[in-house]
Order: structure tokens, then sequence, then C-alpha cells
């Protein structure tokens, strides 16, 4: 095939994903009006499903995307005569788009979402389905609330975004303060869902937890000062260097403490322990750098035996003074069963029934923590009723052949 699509065939949906966002920080920031970018963006994408597959990806594909839905998103502001602003929006629709910043358009699509006229969680929660691309459940999973109750967070912050009147445009060096920690709060759920998906076959999704560490590494570059700026691209780097160990020759899961340590990623490691470090020499922690100490000190270990559980046992005491979240205290609890023994460790996890009753990870740490005190037949339990829980396919693998083994064991004994 000559002209302007390519005869490779790729996996156009993967571009597809990496391209959404950019497009629609493009139109957003040309027309200034999220709401109609965004559908016009959706139609284009539809537009690329139905035509690629066959004719092949365009030697240009963000610019075909553009123009397609830059076609679309004036052919809707002429149909609204009746709206000002999308009048001044189409008038524009000829004129180059206005200076920016050498950030890219992503980026610049996380700085317009995490808008002032949202709150910090309607913005976070908007931001992850615009730039992450993540579905309502796996926004929902991240924030521990049903589905129904995040497509209406979703919804109401659209609705604000149309009521407020508000323009979308590229905020000055002096506005990012006021955005930052919601900036920071969206790369970090899109790296976690990247790192450890919530759903769907795979153990990870290496483009998402890649692309969070790459606007990281942009916001770094523009707030190198700001610790937790820096705590965050620590904490990324010291966690993605674990990846390559993460999953066996089939894909299947392997927790932290059997992984093969040769294979973690040096460079990320050293990178990463040289930002932390020297983010602490400027004062107090805050929660990523935090995080970012323990996973250096999990790092830092030849093998998990060597771990320094007590020193993580203070860094999770220093994150429940900052932060009120379960996961939390989850975590400091096995940290502390690792210190002072599973049935603490299993005290500790009575106070989380209410805020994680129903999150797998709790039935999955119970099992961990009775199969350590020795109780086969209470771990069994819950590594049933966490394997029950789970969206992800690759963990209710790894659950259910946790469960099949403590099967195993007890029919033999």
């Amino acid at each position: 095939m000559t002209g302007p699509f390519t005869t490779e065939p790729p996996e156009f949906e993967d571009v597809l994903r990496e391209l959404a966002p950019q497009v629609l920080g493009v139109l957003v920031r040309r027309f200034g009006d999220f709401m109609a970018a965004e559908d016009a963006v959706q139609e284009a994408l539809l537009a690329a499903a139905l035509h690629w597959p066959t004719e092949g990806v365009p030697n240009n594909p963000r610019g075909w995307l553009i123009q397609v839905a830059g076609r679309k998103l004036t052919d809707q502001v002429r149909g609204e005569q009746a709206r000002r602003r999308r009048e001044d929006a189409a008038q524009l629709r000829g004129r180059p788009a206005p200076p920016v910043s050498d950030l890219d358009d992503t980026l610049l699509l996380l700085l317009m979402c995490c808008h002032p006229a949202l709150t910090p969680g309607s913005a976070i929660a908007l931001t992850l389905r615009a730039v992450g691309g993540l579905t309502t459940a796996e926004i929902a999973t991240a924030f521990l609330v049903p589905e129904a109750t995040m497509a209406q967070r979703i919804s109401r912050a659209k609705q604000r975004i149309r009521g407020s009147d508000a323009t979308f445009r590229a905020p000055t060096i002096e506005e990012w303060p006021g955005r930052i920690g919601a900036v920071l709060h969206v790369l970090y759920l899109l790296f976690n869902e990247g790192y450890a998906s919530s759903s769907g076959p795979l153990v990870q999704r290496a483009e998402l937890s890649s692309e969070a560490i790459r606007l990281t590494r942009m916001v770094h570059a523009v707030m190198p000062g700001d610790t937790e700026v820096t705590g965050l691209l620590a904490l990324m780097l010291l966690t993605d260097a674990r990846r390559p160990a993460r999953t066996g020759v089939h894909g299947e899961l392997i927790p932290l403490a059997k992984q093969n340590r040769m294979l973690w990623d040096v460079r990320f490691i050293s990178e990463g322990v040289q930002l932390a470090t020297g983010a602490l020499t400027q004062g107090d922690a805050g929660y990523y750098l935090a995080q970012a100490a323990i996973a250096a000190i999990h790092d830092d270990a030849k093998n998990a035996d060597e771990t320094d559980w007590l020193q993580i046992v203070s860094w999770y005491d220093e994150l429940v003074r900052l932060t009120d979240n379960p996961m939390v205290e989850l975590n400091r609890a096995i940290a502390v069963a690792m210190v002072d023994g599973p049935l603490v460790g299993l005290r500790l996890l009575e106070s989380l029934d209410g805020a994680l009753g129903s999150h797998y990870r709790l039935d999955a740490v119970r099992a961990q923590l009775h199969e350590m005190a020795g109780d086969d037949v209470r771990a069994l339990d819950h590594f049933r009723a966490a394997a029950a829980r789970t969206t992800s396919v690759a963990e209710r693998h790894y659950l259910t052949t946790q469960a099949a083994r403590l099967h195993e064991k007890r029919q033999a004994g």
C-alpha cells in the first residue's frame, strides 16, 4: 500500500490509547471546551478503529486523529450557535494554536484537568479517565468505592466543568503549586494501575507505569526542588525496578519475597536512591517520599530475609501520621508481623474490617499471616475468599494456586 498509510501490522489499539490524551490535550488547549473536545476525540478514535485495521495506521497517526477530531469539533461548534463560547472557539479554528511551553500535550492536559473549579477528588478521577485512559471500574478500585459511585463522581465533575464555564488553558508556572497535589495523586494512581493491574489477565501494564514515570520526570524538571515531586519519582523508579522479576515465564505473578533480585533494574534503583536521599536531606518526608524510603529499604536487601523490617515499620508509622489511608494501615500490619510475629499483625487487621472488609487484599494478607502462624485451615479459607473477590485474573490465579497448595498439604497430612 502506498500513500499516507503504513503497511506494517501495528497494535493499533495501543497506539490509540497512547495518543488519545495527547489529541485531547491539543483540542482542549485550542478550543477551550473540555466536554466538546472529549466527545470529538471519542468519535475520532471510533473512526480510527473502523478504518485503521483495513487501511493501515497513518504515517502520522497523531496528526490524523487531531485532524479528524478537530473537524468534528468544528462541525459541532458550528451547530451550536446559541453558545457564545463555542462561537468564539469556532472563529479560532483556522488560526494557529497559541504558543505553549515545551511540555507535551499529555502533561498539559493533566494540568488543565486538575482545575480549581473541581474538587481534588473529582479532578483526579476525571484526569485518570482523560489522561490515563482508565475505566471507571479501575478508578473506583483505586479509590476503594463502588463503580456506580465513581461513575456519578466523574459525571458530576463534567457537569461542574460545563456549569462553571471554566476556561481550560495551560496554567502558568505560578499556578502549578495550587494543582500539584492533584497532579501527583493522578500520576501515583496511574503508575499503580500500570505496575499492578486491578483487572484483566495481566499482572502489569508497562505502558501505563512507563507513561507515569515519563510525565513525573517532566514535572520534576520544572519543580526540581519540590521534595514530594522528587519523592514520587524516586518511588516510581525504585518500584518499577522490580518489574522484570514480577512475572514468571508464563506471565504468572511472583511476589516480592520470591523474586530473583538479580533481574531488578540497578540503574533505576541507583537513580531512585539518589533522588530519595537528596530529598530526605531537605527536611521532613511527605507521603510519597516516605514510601520511596520504604521502597529503597526493600531494594537494598540482598534477599527477603535481610529486609530491615524494623526500619520499614518506623516509616509506616510516619505514613500513618501523614494519612488515614487504610491501605497504609494494611501494609503496616504486614511489616509489624514481620517484626513482632503474625498474631500481632492479625490483631492489627481487625480495625480494618470496616474500611477494607470487601477488598481482596485484606483477605490475602490474613491468609499470609495465618499461614505464617501455622493455621493452614484459616489461611486456606482466606486465600479462597481473596481469589473470589479480586478482579485481576493474574491475582486470582496466584491466590487460587496458594489455596490449592494448602489444600494438598492438608490432604497429604
